[in-house]
């Protein structure tokens, strides 16, 4: 198989060379100059790698991100009847080079793993995959070669990897069994990210392995940030974890690594994925490409804020759950204080009651809310934020493409709800296990945390879990006591402030009143209905991506999902209008870790391709904003 495989590649080398139909990539020969020494040189960082899932020549299910983390990857796609010289034989060729080469170099041959993923799962199956794998691999080394079930489960990696691939049809419309693409390999350092793509006239050897070379050499402060947490996107910008230590060292993430890619997000409407059912749209407002990308531009323009400094991801930013893991409660325009934390936006196209208190039920009548509140994005009016986007060059058409017409207050709740109802992410480890039936795609401690949420611990009786696919919302308004137990406290006579890390002051609380706004009392669902009996009564959030979003609770007073269980554990807090659902709980620490270990599994396969999107998108140039000329009567 082996030698019969070779003699394919150089037989098909031999006739591009006969025909001259094209001359032969550089990667077949030796390089024409000196390349770079390793570490004298970069790579900065393109896009988080796409997960999906495959099958390895085993016939395992595995997701790519299960195969990535441990070493650094050479990801290639291929198929086995390729007979483009420079195509699918030049990928396999070079990682065979690429292979025998450090098979004398085992310091490097242990720290790096190639990846070949067929995208013709109906030819190649994984016994097909096996057999042509055992003509290239050399040794020990570790070479993977994959492919998937189907085209279906195929499509999102290749979406998510840009891979343009059609099929050849002949003249009777007949599947010729070839494809068109345009060959890539991925470089993809530890924290799952694409350092650099190589197409046909850059795959060479020598240059990848100086890559690798570089990449294991590189100390820069991106791996001080990855010791602190493995998803280096999801968290803020400017870490402040362990700052009330003495000796602690700021690690804040470069904008330079916020670079993103964007992605096919109507596909994440279209077909959710694994473990989320069928997505509600409104008839009204059917979901297209025209209005997401206008809703995407909207939602991290800061020009739609009174001043062009606020936009709607300040309040619900992507890399840290699209909600604000650094405050409690939200800060909008100029520093005014808003009384409740940011909501994670993830799925939230399938929520039937918006804000806290759940006092709007669609996205395109709740966009209007921080658009307008004085403490938010304080706009004076509907007709100021319309007529500063009739005034902006950069929209110039884009409504009128989306919606057959200009921007007005509906086409803009419109478009922005558009954007959001792509947020979709689950297939988490959970869903994997749950409905994907794979049996090892969820942790011990996690499987004793889900026996607690349906049994012990009666989570799922608000957080819903159905036989199909998981909300884990009933949909409805429920008090706990947090509301109660925050309305009732009295301030303290002095309030702990930290000035410097690891040093505190204790300061009077009257010397901090007129610093910043006082909050209002909260009475959740009570202020819209007027009704006693829903006094701090709150809607049940969806638990989905929930360790990304902390703090928790709607006024951002439990910083952890440990303190999420330790709250509930105790029953909530007492008031007459408590939820009859909550009770103590019993929850040793270990049921209690359990918990929060099922928690953590919630979070969804494709959080990275959501967030390196809006890493793509535009922000605005708020110093390039026409204002909106008064009429006459707002002039008078």
């Amino acid at each position: 198989m082996k030698i019969f495989i070779i003699f394919c590649i150089l037989l098909a080398a031999a006739n591009a060379i006969a025909q001259e139909t094209k001359p032969l990539a550089p990667g077949y020969t030796a390089l024409p100059f000196e390349p770079a020494k390793p570490g004298t040189y970069t790579l900065p960082i393109i896009t988080q790698a796409a997960d999906g899932e495959v099958l390895t020549s085993n016939n395992q299910t595995k997701h790519l991100h299960d195969l990535m983390g441990d070493k650094l990857v050479l990801l290639s796609f291929i198929y086995a009847a390729c007979s483009d010289v420079n195509g699918c034989p030049l990928a396999t060729q070079v990682l065979h080079k690429i292979s025998r080469q450090l098979q004398k170099q085992p310091e490097l041959a242990d720290k790096l793993r190639l990846l070949t993923l067929s995208f013709n799962p109906t030819q190649d199956t994984p016994e097909m995959m096996r057999h042509y794998g055992e003509g290239f691999k050399t040794g020990d080394f570790d070479w993977q070669f994959l492919t998937t079930r189907d085209e279906a489960a195929l499509q999102p990696i290749l979406d998510g990897y840009q891979q343009n691939v059609q099929k050849v049809y002949d003249d009777k419309g007949q599947f010729t069994g070839t494809f068109s693409h345009l060959l890539r390999v991925y470089l993809i350092d530890k924290d799952k990210n694409v350092r650099n793509i190589y197409s046909v006239d850059f795959l060479h050897a020598d240059t990848l392995i100086n890559d690798v070379k570089t990449l294991l050499a590189d100390a820069k402060p991106q791996a001080a940030v990855q010791a602190v947490s493995p998803e280096v996107l999801f968290q803020p910008g400017d870490n402040k974890q362990h700052y009330q230590q003495a000796d602690y060292q700021t690690r804040s993430l470069a904008l330079e690594q916020r670079r993103g890619q964007s992605a096919n997000l109507l596909a994440f409407a279209q077909k959710p994925p694994l473990g989320l059912p069928k997505l509600p749209v409104p008839k009204d407002n059917q979901l297209t490409p025209a209005k997401i990308a206008l809703g995407r531009k909207l939602f991290f323009d800061r020009r739609l804020s009174l001043n062009n400094t606020f936009s709607c991801a300040i309040c619900h930013i992507p890399e840290q759950g699209f909600s604000n893991n650094e405050m409690t409660t939200a800060v909008g325009i100029e520093g005014r204080s808003v009384r409740r934390n940011s909501p994670s936006l993830y799925n939230v196209g399938y929520a039937q009651l918006l804000f806290h208190d759940g006092r709007e039920n669609s996205l395109e009548q709740q966009a209007w809310g921080p658009l307008l509140a004085h403490n938010e994005m304080a706009n004076p009016s509907i007709g100021y934020v319309v007529d500063k986007l009739k005034a902006s060059a950069d929209y110039r058409g884009l409504f009128e493409k989306a919606f057959g017409k200009g921007p007005t207050m509906e086409t803009i709740g419109q478009a922005l709800a558009n954007y959001q109802r792509t947020l979709n992410s689950s297939d988490s480890a959970f869903d994997r296990w749950y409905f994907g039936k794979q049996k090892a795609a969820l942790s011990e401690p996690a499987r004793r945390g889900f026996a607690l949420f349906t049994g012990k611990a009666a989570c799922s009786a608000c957080h819903v879990i159905s036989d199909k696919s998981a909300l884990f919302t009933d949909q409805k308004r429920h008090n706990t006591g947090i509301g109660y137990t925050e309305s009732m406290q009295k301030a303290p006579e002095k309030q702990r402030v930290q000035v410097a890390p690891g040093v505190f002051v204790d300061v009077n609380s009257d010397n901090l009143k007129g610093l910043n706004t006082e909050k209002a009392n909260d009475l959740g669902y009570y202020e819209i209905s007027q009704i006693p009996v829903d006094r701090w009564a709150y809607k049940t959030p969806s638990l989905r991506n929930v360790a990304l979003s902390a703090p928790y609770m709607h006024n951002g007073s439990l910083p952890t999902l440990a303190e999420v269980v330790k709250f509930y554990n105790q029953g909530g807090a007492a008031n007459e209008n408590l939820s009859p659902l909550l009770k103590p709980l019993g929850l040793s620490d270990r049921e209690s870790a359990d918990l929060v270990a099922f928690l953590e599994a919630l979070n969804g396969g494709n959080v990275s391709t959501l967030v390196s999107d809006a890493f793509a998108a535009p922000v605005g140039d708020s110093g390039a904003i026409a204002r909106p000329m008064p009429s006459t009567s707002q002039a008078r």
